[in-house]
């Protein structure tokens, strides 16, 4: 994470960059095709379970509902928690693990999910060295509900002080269960190599028993701080991350684990975004059966967008992207497959002088829905992280952290809020 970038808004023309600013024009995009996908939904606020100075939210879905998960800090301590979505609210927290050497990123936060047979899994970074913003992958599970977790597990054994960071976890035949994360192992800088090598992305396998059964490079170079994320297609995982060209084009590439093997990363859109440093913006990705989206943030003429775009078959191919934003996005995206093939989106955009969270309905033929607002005053710096959604059944839940500053010698307050919207019939 050496090149790890704090986005700033600088104005309203110019929402985002990497640390070096873009170049070459991108391949034309459609016009959005408004007014061809009426919907709409009511957002509702729904009170967070979340203590004072809790940030890092993620949300994760599974048959049984789905469980928001969050960092709480006191002094040196951080502590990762969760709570399980009930008819009523939220569950009460449990604490899953907590320690005062977390490596904690605001793009990069605990997280904790729930096995299709009910096993809790959870995740966390341990910093190694500052020097280099190494940290190491923790994993552990739990058989209890969360009363008692397992010792943590690593799932690198490379031995060095590097990034290993950025996880995502996905399910395989037979109770498998697979994670990939972003692995620094040869960017450290070195006599035969003075800039250091690439950021690959690697993957590891488990049994039900959490024996490790295969391990590996999904691909060789990728971007160094951007998030990655898995879905499960009815043909197999999917993982969405923004690739690496040695030119400096980061854009979102796919890949999916055929045969036990990945395939060639495939670009989604060639929009040849160009930028000398990591912009810390990765794609979200969602899937059911065949059809799946993806979503992500680029650049293009100094004004920072978001987009979508949908595959119905599996993420072999994908349509034309669709626009999220209507005037200036910074970003920070989530998406959901709908059950007609449609998704449903969030994004941080910046209008009317303030950063809002939005959220609309796309298909695949370009047809979007008017964007509805789901938060605003969301700050555009790092301190608020990034938004998440994600759907169950007919539900969809929003988390997002807010920052407010008591005065001007004080440390912002993080808060996480949450709220939902039904989906309509």
């Amino acid at each position: 994470m050496r090149e790890l970038i704090v986005i700033v808004l600088l104005s309203s023309a110019v929402a985002a960059s990497g640390c070096g600013g873009t170049a070459g024009d991108s391949t034309e995009v459609p016009q959005p095709n408004d007014g061809a996908a009426a919907w709409s939904v009511a957002i509702e606020p729904l009170s967070a379970p979340s203590g004072p100075n809790s940030s890092g939210p993620r949300l994760t879905a599974s048959d049984r509902g789905i469980i928001l998960s969050w960092v709480e800090r006191t002094g040196a301590m951080a502590h990762l928690k969760f709570a399980e979505r009930t008819s009523s609210g939220w569950s009460e927290p449990t604490t899953v693990a907590s320690g005062s050497n977390w490596f904690l990123s605001y793009a990069d936060p605990p997280t904790v999910l729930r096995r299709p047979g009910g096993e809790l899994v959870a995740s966390w970074l341990i910093s190694t060295n500052p020097l280099y913003e190494g940290n190491d992958l923790q994993i552990s599970h739990s058989q209890d509900n969360g009363k008692t977790w397992s010792r943590p597990l690593v799932p690198h054994h490379d031995g060095t002080e590097q990034q290993h960071a950025f996880a995502s976890f996905f399910e395989l035949p037979g109770n498998g269960l697979g994670v990939s994360w972003l692995d620094g192992r040869d960017t450290q800088p070195s006599e035969a190599n003075p800039n250091g090598g690439p950021m690959a992305l690697r993957y590891a396998v488990y049994d039900a028993e959490w024996t490790r059964t295969a391990e590996g490079v999904v691909d060789e170079q990728a971007c160094e701080c951007c998030s990655t994320m898995a879905a499960t297609t009815s043909e197999g995982v999917l993982i969405a991350f923004r690739d690496r060209s040695d030119k400096e084009i980061r854009d979102i590439a796919v890949t999916r684990f055929e045969g036990g093997q990945w395939t060639e990363a495939m670009t989604v859109f060639n929009d040849n975004w160009e930028v000398y440093g990591c912009p810390v913006n990765g794609p979200a990705l969602s899937a059911r059966g065949r059809q799946a989206a993806v979503a992500w943030f680029t650049v293009k003429n100094d004004q920072g967008q978001a987009y979508a775009a949908l595959s119905n078959d599996a993420g072999r191919t994908w349509g034309a992207p669709v626009r999220l934003d209507d005037a200036v996005s910074l970003g920070r995206v989530a998406v959901e497959v709908l059950d007609d093939g449609s998704a449903v989106a969030t994004w941080v955009e910046y209008s009317d002088g303030r950063s809002q969270l939005r959220m609309r309905r796309v298909e695949a033929s370009g047809a979007r829905s008017e964007a509805v607002s789901v938060a605003d005053g969301i700050e555009g710096g790092s301190a608020s992280g990034f938004p998440r959604l994600a759907r169950h059944e007919d539900e969809l839940v929003f988390a997002w952290t807010e920052s407010a500053v008591e005065d001007e010698s004080s440390e912002p307050l993080l808060t996480v809020h949450t709220a939902v919207a039904r989906l309509p019939n």
